[in-house]
């Protein structure tokens, strides 16, 4: 399937390392402009700027950015609308932590910081670009959810509750503004193989691929592949919906 993204100019939340940093690249590949945001790992994110730079020069910009604040969520928008790459055509929320515990262990400080990331960054980059996308009316937005927004999942209460939300909030924008011709959709991925997962013994990864019916974990290319597809004109009369990508974990 061709998917032309030229002339269109994306901002990725959290588009420095993991999902993120896949999205970026297959919207780049796809002729699209894209403006990436990082909060932390500075160094990671600069180092993946200036690769991007050689290859498409002219294409990209790199902010910082804690999404949870919304106050540099409004500043960021405004920047990026009047930069170079011109009027942003869409938003992949992607940007997200976790601070998983058992609920009992589990700290009001490490409920409230993965709900203002998760939850409240999106909203506040989703309600950032609204005006400016309904004026368009030919715009998108992805919501980054997981598998555990769909099902239960040990020690992720909050990250879990969180992604849920992002589902809910994804049908409730798709509905208010399908008639300015705005497609909101959320991909959840499964067990991904990203940093984070790198950084585990190669037995807990043998235990998670026995979990997954094809035996195995997604790539971060994968979900990427997926996302650039809703982000195309291919996807126009798809709103509302959540992809799920997980080998078939949740089935």
């Amino acid at each position: 399937m061709l998917i032309d993204l030229v002339d269109k100019h994306f901002l990725v939340t959290g588009g420095g390392r993991g999902i993120g940093r896949a999205i970026v690249l297959h919207l780049l590949s796809s002729g699209a402009s894209v403006s990436f945001t990082y909060n932390h790992g500075k160094e990671t994110a600069m180092l993946f700027l200036q690769d991007l730079l050689q290859k498409f020069p002219g294409k990209v910009a790199l902010y910082q950015a804690d999404i949870k604040d919304e106050n540099q969520s409004n500043t960021l928008v405004a920047e990026i609308e009047q930069s170079s790459l011109g009027s942003l055509y869409g938003l992949i929320n992607n940007a997200g932590i976790t601070a998983d515990a058992p609920f009992f262990s589990m700290t009001t400080d490490m409920w409230k910081n993965v709900m203002d990331t998760n939850l409240n960054g999106t909203y506040f980059l989703s309600k950032a670009v609204i005006k400016s996308f309904i004026r368009k009316k030919n715009s998108k937005i992805i919501n980054i959810s997981s598998v555990s927004g769909v099902r239960g999942a040990v020690g992720q209460a909050n990250y879990g509750a969180t992604k849920a939300a992002i589902i809910s909030l994804t049908k409730t924008l798709a509905l208010e503004f399908a008639k300015f011709n705005l497609q909101v959709n959320a991909v959840a991925p499964g067990f991904i193989d990203t940093e984070m997962v790198a950084k585990m013994n190669e037995q807990d990864k043998k235990k998670i691929d026995q979990m997954i019916p094809m035996k195995r974990m997604g790539t971060p290319e994968e979900v990427a592949n997926l996302v650039t597809f809703l982000c195309s004109e291919n996807s126009n009369y798809i709103t509302g919906q959540t992809f799920i990508i997980d080998g078939g974990l949740t089935l």
